[in-house]
């Protein structure tokens, strides 16, 4: 009996022990992830993102394109995980959350391509869609504004060009902090360019 009492105090003082030495250790990580989420100790802010329709600027654009590349921003953003929701234009539920921005989209290029000549020769036939993308406030402040291009060169649909374009608005929204949005000295607005890489 006294054997067993002696075994049990003995794993006891193991496992007290191990719990010593691996909390310090814990502890670093937790604080560290904690300071992350704000950069100066303050919670960072949730945004949520309503995407607008997609103005064509009255160009030529079949209307399958304008729905394609609306789809896609939408899916494409979901996937940054970088906003707590994503609505579509037209949603009521958008007006009731705080931290609201919102993605305007205008065409400013269409190059349609062609399936068969690119099928036939990776020198022509490409699709090529040019919009001025810009992401803004409630309040009309300009978060984001740059000129994105979506290509199709190879095989494949000429629709694969609005998956392009849209991850590339994602890509270029996901490179902008969201964080500093509130500073006036972080603006982010600047006409450039972003394209398939």
């Amino acid at each position: 009996m006294k054997t067993s009492k002696c075994g049990l105090s003995i794993s006891f003082v193991i496992v007290l022990v191990a719990v010593v030495f691996a909390l310090p250790g814990m502890l670093p990580g937790q604080t560290a992830a904690a300071k992350s989420s704000g950069g100066d100790g303050t919670s960072a802010t949730h945004w949520n993102v309503q995407v607008d329709q997609v103005d064509t600027a009255n160009m030529e654009l079949a209307h399958s394109f304008q729905l394609a590349i609306y789809e896609n921003l939408v899916e494409e953003l979901k996937k940054t995980k970088q906003f707590q929701q994503v609505f579509r234009d037209g949603d009521l539920k958008a007006n009731e959350v705080p931290h609201l921005l919102m993605l305007k989209t205008t065409v400013e290029k269409y190059t349609p391509g062609s399936e068969t000549r690119r099928a036939v020769t990776t020198v022509s036939g490409a699709t090529k869609l040019t919009v001025w993308t810009q992401l803004v406030t409630r309040e009309g402040k300009v978060v984001l504004e740059r000129t994105v291009n979506g290509e199709l060169r190879f095989l494949g649909s000429n629709m694969r060009a609005t998956h392009n374009l849209a991850r590339n608005i994602a890509k270029a929204i996901k490179q902008t902090s969201l964080n500093e949005v509130d500073h006036p000295a972080a603006a982010l607005a600047g006409r450039s360019n972003f394209r398939d890489q």
